[in-house]
């Protein structure tokens, strides 16, 4: 390992992107790469000074404060092959001094962690080094595209969480089922139940003991006909699923249960079904967060967000609906 110092003594003014936050998380993220058993230490020892006082980690920050923050050392690994982060651009849909929504393509992880080294969120934070506060509001599986929250001001994020946690926003996927839904099951509320997987990873089955989960499904297009049964399909179902509640999972198990699982879904879908939809041009899961209803978290203006439908999803559609690749 090897160290670097910070050598000057910083003071920082609390704009509104921090206000409410405690000191000891403000000072988490100013801090990167400090132990946080070394941050709660100079707080405890009165070298961190909240408006020239000495403070607690616990105490909340309000807009104007000035928070002295004393030279620290930082440990930097001295691995050289660790790649750095990447900044990048996605697709803004919305965007002001509160919130950002963006089109987040499949294949993306939202954030780092389980293997993945960078997500969605630290790639934002590198392409927008000025930017104070990025935080994620919500998340969406690594091979899910469409919109996604991220809060630019704390009180942003505080609000629209408690929105999430009243199913305020209004969420709805465009999923493409293998089968023939059935028109008559517009609402499926069955439990869900998180386990581990057999490789560890982390998974979702209907239980009688899970959470209270309810999806509305609409079914928006059927297909059928010559070249589904060329590939050694009959029926497919596109859908439009809107939650009700925001488990983790949860259109997916909610379709597997009905017998009609997400086409390219690798965890809860056809295994012969998605190679054989493999040949006419689907490459990955077809779930995609198409729109978003929901009052602004601070002004509270009526919000109504949308994502198109990726291009490679579209030409998928118009293969289904023309009959021929």
């Amino acid at each position: 390992m090897t160290a670097t110092s910070k050598d000057l003594v910083r003071f920082l003014t609390i704009d509104d992107t921090a206000e409410g936050q405690r000191l000891d998380n403000f000072l988490f993220c100013e801090l990167k790469g400090v132990p946080k058993s070394h941050v709660q230490r100079i707080i405890r020892g009165g070298e961190v000074r909240l408006n020239k006082k000495r403070c607690k980690g616990t105490d909340r920050l309000n807009v104007g404060d000035v928070v002295r923050i004393p030279p620290v050392r930082t440990a930097a690994s001295a691995d050289t092959s660790a790649k750095p982060i990447p900044p990048r651009v996605f697709d803004i849909v919305y965007e002001d001094d509160a919130l950002l929504v963006i089109n987040k393509p499949s294949g993306v992880a939202v954030h780092g962690g389980s293997g993945v080294s960078f997500g969605v969120i630290e790639q934002l934070r590198r392409a927008r080094p000025q930017a104070r506060y990025l935080e994620l509001v919500h998340r969406l599986d690594k091979d899910t595209s469409g919109l996604l929250m991220i809060a630019k001001k704390r009180s942003a994020l505080v609000k629209l969480h408690e929105m999430i946690r009243l199913n305020v926003p209004q969420k709805s996927y465009l999923a493409l089922g293998v089968g023939a839904w059935q028109a008559e099951t517009r609402r499926v509320t069955l439990p869900l139940v998180k386990y581990v997987g057999a490789q560890g990873e982390k998974m979702v089955r209907v239980g009688e003991d899970g959470q209270s989960a309810h999806t509305v499904f609409d079914v928006l297009q059927r297909f059928s006909g010559s070249l589904l049964h060329q590939i050694g399909l009959s029926d497919l179902s596109l859908l439009r699923a809107t939650l009700k509640t925001g488990r983790t999972h949860q259109i997916r198990v909610h379709m597997q249960s009905q017998h009609c699982p997400i086409a390219g879904d690798e965890r809860y879908g056809d295994y012969q079904a998605n190679k054989r939809l493999q040949k006419i041009g689907l490459k990955r899961m077809f779930l995609h967060a198409a729109e978003l209803v929901l009052p602004h978290p601070l002004s509270g203006e009526p919000l109504n967000l949308n994502a198109p439908l990726p291009m490679d999803l579209q030409q998928l559609l118009l293969v289904l609906a023309h009959g021929k690749e």
